[in-house]
């Protein structure tokens, strides 16, 4: 795997627009501003939690495993979502809900919580080697296919999406 270079010596991304030829493939990140849509499910399996993570990681492996979603994207799942509901209690201090429902395209793990995050780009920028945090969300956006994260005075809500992969 090629190192990549120190951030200060990456060049600065595109600001153009995507090329015809990838317009298609293109999907802009929503913006932390924008509420985030209503699943798409009627009824999303549901569980408030506040200090015990063991119920929400039984819960995203056994509906992941249901789904149908492979062993190795399961753990990847079951970790991003248990290190989202810790940030719930260790930085909310309130209680949080998980909802989780699948369509055959993917399956989707949404925790809200009465937390603020201020910082709109949080996970996505990886975070210094000595840094104290920051690495949990950036790890969260490195194991899912999509992370949506909406936060404003009402709280914080952060949805992960895992696509099924077909061989």
């Amino acid at each position: 795997m090629p190192k990549e270079a120190p951030p200060s010596k990456r060049p600065p991304p595109s600001r153009e627009a995507p090329s015809q030829a990838h317009s298609d493939a293109f999907q802009p990140l929503p913006s932390c501003e924008s509420p985030l849509s209503s699943p798409l499910v009627a009824d999303p399996v549901t569980l408030t939690f506040t200090t015990d993570l063991s119920e929400v990681r039984a819960l995203v492996q056994r509906y992941a495993q249901e789904a149908g979603l492979s062993a190795e994207r399961t753990i990847d799942l079951v970790l991003a979502v248990s290190e989202v509901a810790a940030n719930t209690f260790r930085h909310a201090r309130s209680p949080g809900t998980l909802d989780i429902w699948h369509d055959a395209r993917e399956i989707v793990c949404q925790v809200r919580d009465k937390g603020i995050i201020a910082d709109p780009l949080a996970g996505r920028r990886r975070p210094a080697a000595d840094a104290i945090g920051g690495h949990g969300l950036w790890l969260v956006n490195q194991v899912c296919d999509q992370v949506e994260m909406h936060s404003d005075e009402s709280g914080t809500t952060i949805r992960l999406h895992m696509f099924f992969k077909t061989s």
